[in-house]
């Protein structure tokens, strides 16, 4: 998987899990900061990204994720790309 197609799948969790206006899905929008997105909705992020992925993403790797890019960067690392 590309880097392209992780970030599209992230922006897809975004738009309908998250119900979050597309255009603002950026690699470098902050989810709390840039998409207004609370600790509930990154909860719920985290669970259908490992569920997406089939990844195992831990509290503490979660905490660090900030931007669309580090989910992006972080799935990579996982898948091995």
């Amino acid at each position: 998987m590309t880097r392209e197609e992780v970030f599209e799948q992230v922006k897809k969790i975004l738009v309908e899990t998250l119900s979050v206006d597309e255009e603002k899905v950026t690699m470098e929008a902050r989810f709390q900061e840039d998409l207004e997105t609370d600790s509930l909705d990154l909860v719920e992020l985290v669970m259908t990204m490992e569920e997406k992925f089939g990844l195992k993403i831990s509290d503490e790797e979660a905490a660090q994720i900030k931007t669309v890019g580090d989910a992006v960067d972080f799935v990579m690392a996982r898948l091995g790309a």
